[in-house]
């Protein structure tokens, strides 16, 4: 058995777009920008490098993620990522880091400080049920259908 996970912390680039397949299916597409920081040893300088991941959110996971979701909000994605390459608008040889994601979670509201007053919100999809209660999921519960804490997956 082999298992293959990414998990991404970091902020939207642009508003979600969210379209339907022929078959129905949505899928809901964003950016994630994860920036590293710190400071060189020779130059003393601070230094910045920004990696983008290109997300993929299916089925009802991606309708609450293009609902609930908007530019510079932080977000956790967890899932599979896959490398591809391709040319540039320059002619040069380039590669874009793309993130199928199995479970979201909105962390802050955009221009949060610290980035984490969402408290660990889970975007997966929707159970039925109208006279459900909202209930807040728990950092350390799983999007499984069998967690206790999968009651309600409306991310408020």
């Amino acid at each position: 058995m082999t298992w293959h996970q990414t998990i991404v912390v970091g902020n939207l680039g642009g508003d979600p777009e969210l379209r339907y397949l022929q078959s129905g299916q949505a899928v809901c597409n964003f950016s994630v920008a994860v920036s590293e920081r710190w400071r060189d040893r020779q130059s003393g300088e601070q230094r910045e490098r920004t990696t983008w991941y290109r997300v993929a959110a299916w089925g009802p996971l991606g309708e609450t993620c293009n609902q609930y979701l908007s530019r510079g909000r932080q977000v956790m994605v967890t899932g599979n990522v896959s490398a591809r390459g391709y040319i540039n608008n320059n002619g040069e040889a380039a590669a874009s880091l793309d993130l199928n994601a199995r479970d979201v979670r909105f962390l802050g509201q955009r221009g949060d400080s610290d980035g984490d007053q969402g408290g660990g919100w889970s975007g997966g999809g929707q159970r039925g049920g109208g006279g459900q209660q909202r209930q807040r999921r728990d950092d350390r519960a799983s999007n499984y259908p069998d967690s206790p804490a999968s009651v309600d997956d409306i991310p408020f």
